[in-house]
């Protein structure tokens, strides 16, 4: 069933979102690869922070979290960035329960300003980025059943929360994504595409240089086991960060990424997002 925050785009939006190529889920989608990847529009405001009520979880649920926190921080070391494992303190997450949105909420907003909204489901990138704009994470609160533990196409908590959340409090990052927001609602036709590859390459599957080496810190890579294990690897070609080069690189979503992008810093990532912005003509 449903669930009566979402609902299929009408013909008005579908016509509103015909002026760009369609992204790579929802051309996966469009291919019967799984319904649940289909995004949706929401109806009314969903409920942020404090006023966000958790589900009773079952035991179940609560021990698929703790195997998935417990088999991912044992690959990380070494593998994450600095950033990411500093964040994953600072929200306090850990093996003994799936954390509730609002307390995640609270610690978010103390370290960048920025608050959670629970959804049920994957959204439209209309609803998606207007979130972003109002520095507002959407995430799920349901998580991934026994059989899907090993990769799930669905979004997730365990994705939107140990994925993504620990790299919102980093200021560099927390200030970009809020930018990409804004932008992202003023974009128009192939500008779409662009800033779709744009998140695909750093948000989910980025990788920064630091002084210890190259280290992950895009959401789905860090959610992933295999992804994690493959990002690194040499079966992977990285190459470095550019505006111009990441825009231009199409992906597919259901297989391990061959090739990635390597940021110098965080501050690079946000840097050179602003003045591309001005270039294209997307800048407020």
């Amino acid at each position: 069933m449903k669930d009566p925050m979402l609902h299929d785009a009408s013909p008005s939006e579908a016509a509103s979102a015909q002026d760009a190529p369609v992204s790579a889920y929802e051309r996966t989608a469009e291919q019967g690869v799984d319904p649940r990847c289909i995004p949706q529009y929401l109806e009314g405001k969903p409920p942020v922070g404090d006023e966000i009520v958790a589900p009773v979880y079952t035991a179940e649920h609560q021990a698929n979290w703790s195997y998935l926190f417990n088999r991912q921080m044992a690959l990380l070391p070494g593998r994450a960035g600095a950033s990411y494992m500093e964040g994953v303190r600072i929200l306090g997450m850990d093996d003994s329960g799936i954390p509730a949105l609002k307390d995640l909420s609270a610690r978010m907003e103390a370290a960048t300003g920025w608050r959670i909204a629970r959804i049920p489901g994957l959204l439209h990138e209309k609803d998606f980025f207007g979130l972003l704009s109002e520095r507002v994470f959407p995430s799920t609160d349901y998580i991934r059943e026994k059989h899907e533990l090993d990769y799930t196409p669905a979004p997730d908590c365990f994705h939107d929360m140990f994925g993504h959340m620990p790299m919102l409090t980093e200021p560099a990052v927390a200030d970009f994504y809020h930018l990409f927001g804004q932008t992202a609602l003023r974009a128009t036709g192939i500008q779409r595409t662009w800033l779709e590859r744009l998140h695909w390459f750093t948000i989910e599957f980025g990788l920064v240089r630091q002084d210890n080496g190259l280290r992950i810190f895009g959401a789905g890579i860090i959610s992933s086991k295999n992804e994690v294990t493959h990002a690194l690897s040499q079966d992977v070609e990285v190459r470095p960060f550019s505006m111009e080069a990441v825009i231009n690189q199409d992906y597919e979503v259901w297989h391990l990424q061959p090739i990635l992008f390597a940021l110098e810093s965080f501050e690079q990532l946000e840097d050179a997002f602003r003045t591309w912005t001005r270039q294209v003509g997307l800048a407020d």
